[in-house]
Parts: structure tokens; sequence; C-alpha cells
């Protein structure tokens, strides 16, 4: 519902149904089919959405049924990226994303596979399909956008070296959509990443450079948001942004204190991690919202005495402290460990 909500969409009814095992058809049966049609027609509603991901073929045969349009999960998530994306690089990659998806569910739009033209050339043979006409587009656009992303790669990969030659600490914010991120991001670099209450309020990448001494300089990064059951095709197409994610020394890993699901969406974010080969990545893990769920600012350590907790509010700055000598603290040990002392000791 809150992806609904943050698409900009009115939602006007909620229809719950169980089953064991998803109908190979319309995925939600046909029961349940028709008590959509009959609320579609009672709201005069203009689509329907699927909590779920759809096949191809269950998609295609929920419209007919309904005469309506139909968007599952995926789709709605895809809707919203495109609605945040501001800068060149994320509008690429919610580009990409959208055409790979739309590759596999073309059939949609051309049931009736009429010829379209003869002819020679490079747009094919006499009596080519227009759906083969598109495949063939989509395909040109996904190569070019795949070199876009590359170059961006490798624009990445030449900053990420000069900071490695600097001995410059990064660190990213990860966490589950609306957990805080860009509000924290905001109260430690004075940035003005977009705040706002809703899923995937920030898509696109924000790093700044800032000072905690003695950790000295520090590039922070704010990255998307993850959640529940993220599409593999988004993942892959954001991999370029991710990048900052697994190439940096330390996550700061926001959750959202206030939350009743804050264990099961922690558990969602590492999923997503792993899947992007950053589970070993050195992570504290930040408690954020701590206002709204009346804690005090607080800092857990492990086993070892490294700081594996800090809970903060960034929009009351309660924590904030406690967190910067936290980064500071995981900077010097890091600098300690790549320059360690040379000195002998003599007897």
């Amino acid at each position: 519902m809150r992806l609904v909500e943050s698409a900009g969409v009115t939602r006007h009814r909620v229809l719950r149904g169980r089953r064991r095992r998803p109908d190979p058809k319309f995925y939600a049966g046909s029961g349940k089919v028709e008590e959509m049609g009959r609320a579609v027609t009672a709201l005069n509603a203009a689509f329907v959405v699927f909590n779920h991901e759809l096949s191809p073929a269950q998609q295609r045969n929920v419209e007919r049924e309904l005469d309506l349009r139909v968007l599952d999960r995926t789709e709605l998530i895809l809707e919203i990226f495109a609605q945040r994306a501001q800068t060149n690089e994320g509008k690429v990659q919610v580009e990409l994303a959208r055409l790979e998806h739309l590759s596999t569910r073309l059939v949609r739009g051309w049931t009736h596979l009429e010829r379209q033209r003869g002819g020679f050339g490079a747009t094919g043979g006499p009596g080519e399909k227009q759906l083969e006409l598109d495949r063939r587009y989509i395909a040109r656009r996904v190569k070019v956008l795949h070199g876009k992303l590359d170059a961006l790669q490798k624009q990445r990969t030449v900053q990420r070296r000069a900071r490695a030659r600097g001995e410059v600490l990064s660190a990213s914010l990860v966490g589950y959509t609306n957990a805080g991120k860009s509000t924290l991001f905001n109260a430690l670099a004075r940035g003005k990443a977009y705040e706002a209450d809703l899923l995937f309020a920030t898509l696109d990448t924000t790093t700044r450079r800032i000072w905690i001494p003695p950790a000295n300089p520090v590039v922070l990064s704010d990255t998307v948001g993850f959640i529940r059951e993220l599409p593999h095709g988004l993942v892959a197409a954001f991999r370029a942004t991710l990048e900052e994610t697994v190439r940096a020394d330390l996550l700061l890993h926001v959750v959202d204190a206030a939350s009743p699901a804050r264990g099961e969406q922690q558990a969602e974010v590492n999923k997503v991690l792993a899947e992007i080969e950053a589970a070993e990545t050195p992570q504290i893990v930040v408690y954020n919202k701590i206002d709204a769920a009346r804690l005090a600012p607080e800092v857990e350590r492990d086993q070892y005495g490294r700081i594996s907790r800090v809970f903060v509010s960034a929009r009351t700055g309660a924590g904030l402290d406690e967190l910067r000598g936290a980064i500071a603290e995981f900077g010097a040990a890091r600098k300690a460990e790549r320059n360690p002392s040379r000195a002998s000791i003599s007897l």
C-alpha cells in the first residue's frame, strides 16, 4: 500500500485473498478476478495493482478479463523509480530496467501479430512482424544504455582509486527504503538530498566529503533504499550506482527504530547486500528515529569491543556526535591496519 501511495496514486480498495499456490492463469484465481471486476465497475478505477510479481501470461489474462491496465509489483516500483530519477545516470538505469522488463511482455501489445510491411534493408525482410521490430529496437537501445553505464562505472573506478591513494575513508548509507537515510545524510554532511516520507524518495546516489577528526576526510554516500522482494532486474540495472556500496570501507546500515518490522527489513537489506557482493563489508547498524521509538542515544559494542550499533535521531540530532565518534574510531582502526607501525623494540 505504501508503494501505491509513493507512486502518487489514489487507493480506492484493497482486496486480499489466500491460496496455497498462485493460479497459473490469473495468479489470484477466477473468483477473485471476478470480485476485482465488480470493484473496478463500482469504483470506475483506472487500473489494478498486484502486490506480487506476475508472469507475462498472467498479467495479459487479467487485463483481458478486466479490460483494464494491470500493474504488478515490479512495474509499480519501476514507475516510482522513473518519477524519482533526477540525474542522467539515474535516468539511464531506470530506462534500462524498464526496457529489460518490457522485453518479456511485448506480446501484450501485439497479440494480433499483424504483418507490418514488406521491403528490404535493416528493418528485415518482407512481412516482418511489429513484435520483431520492437524487440530489435529494444535490443539496440539496451546495448547503448549498457555502454553508457560501463563508461560511468569506469569513471567511478577512477574516482575510487584517487580516494584510495589519498587514504580517504569511504562510508555508504544503506538501508530499507524510508528508514531516514537522506535525513541522516543531510545531518552529517550538511547536504541537500531530497527528503520525504515516501518509499524510494532518494534514487540517485549523492556523495559528499565530510570532516570527522581524527579520521580526517570521509567520503559519505547516500544510496537508493532497498525493499522486500526488490526485483532482480533493478539490482542489475543499478549495479553501477551500487558499486559505491560494494567498494565502501564502511556501511552505515540505517534501520527505522520505530518500525515494528525493523528486524525483517534489516534482513532484507542484508539479503540484497549479499546479492551485490557487499555482505563482507564492515557494518555499523544505525538505529534511526529514536525520538519516535522513545529510545535514548546509545552506543553498543560487540564481544571484541568494536562499535556495532549506534542509536540516533537524524531529525533532532540526538546521538549524532556518538555516530561521528564511531566513524572516527573505525577510520583510525582501518588506518592502523593499512599502515602498521614499523617501530622495533630493542632488548
